[in-house]
């Protein structure tokens, strides 16, 4: 039994949001969304979002329910939508299933899928507005962000030790941390829409930026250098496999016979003199995520720049001492008292591996 209606409600919510998270990685570019169907206080049916084209969470769950439906109450962790778009409308479907009661996280911030909420209150539909509304925003930053700015959500993850070392006095490539934070990592990939490390760790560790130890995405992930020097190797494993997985190169210089012979593999190069440019380039491209992996050199100029709106630092149980490279070893000293402490979203064991999440930037707020 619910102590009260809002801790109901928001225990309701958070049950939807778990069930949201098993869209991750499907429904781009759709939002991730879950749904619950409670009559009498029990959950008669739920849902989620599983494949973008396929049916909105409020479907399933309604299905699931059937005729308890009628009369129920049905949390939702976005705003019902209101338009044709892949599926018809699910305030209809809400509407016709004779539902009591919908209780909403967030709002949808697409001009053309919103205003649910006021037709299902024309159909005589209370409506609750913003239970868990938060962490349903988190849920889906890059799609609340996508709304509002012409770059992607910048994620940075860095792999550290405990001396804050991404790599050690040998450069050579490594292991920080273990399987399973290396597993996470190839989950946070299938979530976004690009991958981006910097030319000199293309150099370095000639990776090929795939998801491999995750449920593969519905959309493999672009892969995207940042070469502020250089461009990469046409012999690397990313021009390799250029033609098979996107491959984009963002630098100052696109032009000679390096580039051409990336072109020739299928890579794809975008002038940016800026790292603000370039980032605005990948987004008019459909981009609206990008994880960045690394190195230390692109690691610091994002950060001094201000793009990075969610830091995540996987620490290992290493110390690498003198000469290890430090992962913001290229950001400016700042005085200890004038440092931004920055938020923590959520920190977890990963084995012997800590992972932890911090917010750089606010959460996207709906417009």
């Amino acid at each position: 039994m619910r102590d009260d209606a809002g801790g109901f409600d928001g225990a309701m919510m958070r049950r939807a949001l778990a069930l949201a998270v098993r869209g991750w990685g499907q429904t781009a570019p759709n939002p991730m969304v879950g749904a619950v169907v409670v009559r009498d206080e029990e959950v008669v049916g739920e849902g989620w979002h599983a494949r973008w084209g396929g049916p909105h969470a409020e479907i399933v769950a309604l299905e699931a329910a059937g005729a308890r439906a009628r009369g129920a109450t049905v949390y939702v962790t976005l705003e019902p939508c209101a338009h044709h778009g892949k599926t018809p409308p699910c305030v209809d479907a809400l509407v016709a299933a004779g539902v009591r009661r919908v209780v909403v996280a967030v709002r949808d911030p697409s001009t053309d899928a919103r205003g649910g909420a006021e037709r299902l209150r024309a159909a005589g539909i209370e409506v609750v507005m913003g239970a868990e509304e938060e962490a349903a925003r988190e849920l889906n930053a890059p799609f609340f962000h996508a709304t509002s700015s012409d770059r992607p959500w910048l994620t940075l993850k860095l792999a550290v030790s405990i001396d804050g070392a991404i790599a050690d006095h040998t450069r050579r490539p490594g292991w920080i941390t273990a399987e399973p934070a290396r597993r996470e990592v190839h989950r946070l990939r299938a979530g976004s829409d690009a991958v981006a490390v910097g030319a000199g760790t293309v150099r370095t560790d000639d990776p090929v930026l795939t998801v491999r130890d995750a449920e593969a995405p519905r959309v493999a992930p672009a892969r995207v250098v940042f070469a502020a020097a250089r461009l990469i190797d046409p012999a690397s494993r990313l021009a390799a496999s250029a033609r098979e997985i996107p491959t984009i190169v963002v630098g100052p210089v696109v032009s000679g016979e390096r580039a051409d012979a990336l072109r020739a593999r299928g890579v794809e190069l975008v002038e940016a003199v800026t790292l603000a440019a370039g980032l605005a380039a990948l987004r008019s491209r459909g981009i609206r995520s990008v994880l960045v992996e690394g190195g230390a050199r692109l690691a610091g100029a994002l950060w001094q720049a201000s793009l990075v709106d969610r830091l995540v630092i996987f620490q290992g149980p290493v110390v690498l001492g003198a000469g290890a490279l430090n992962a913001f070893g290229y950001v400016p000293g700042t005085e200890v008292g004038r440092a931004p402490r920055l938020r923590v979203l959520n920190r977890r064991e990963l084995g012997d591996d800590l992972a932890t999440c911090y917010a750089v930037s606010s959460t996207p707020e709906v417009r």
